[in-house]
Order: structure tokens, then C-alpha cells, then sequence
């Protein structure tokens, strides 16, 4: 799976951790995501990611 990075703050998300702290389970793809999801360090939306090659 793809991982997308936040293009205001840098935040990685990558789908093998997911985000335990917002409800996110590990193995949840990007496009999976509630839209109503926000970055866990900036709080923006999910219209501000884009993939990553990292």
C-alpha cells in the first residue's frame, strides 16, 4: 500500500501503522480513511496528501 504525505506539515501516513489514535486501524489503505479525517499534527483535511515514494 501506498503511503501519503501531509503537504503542510511533513506527517507520513502509512497504512502498515494506520493511526491508533484517531481510530485508524493498521492495514487501513489512505483511500479507506473516513473523509472527515484530519491530519494528526496540523488537523488538515485529506485534500492536503499526496502520495509518497518514501
Amino acid at each position: 500500500m501506498k503511503k501519503y504525505i501531509c503537504i503542510v506539515c511533513g506527517y507520513i501516513y502509512d497504512p502498515e501503522i494506520g493511526d491508533p489514535d484517531n481510530n485508524v486501524a493498521p492495514g487501513t489503505s489512505f483511500e479507506d480513511i473516513p473523509e472527515e479525517w484530519v491530519c494528526p499534527l496540523c488537523g488538515v483535511g485529506k485534500d492536503q496528501f499526496e502520495v509518497t515514494e518514501d
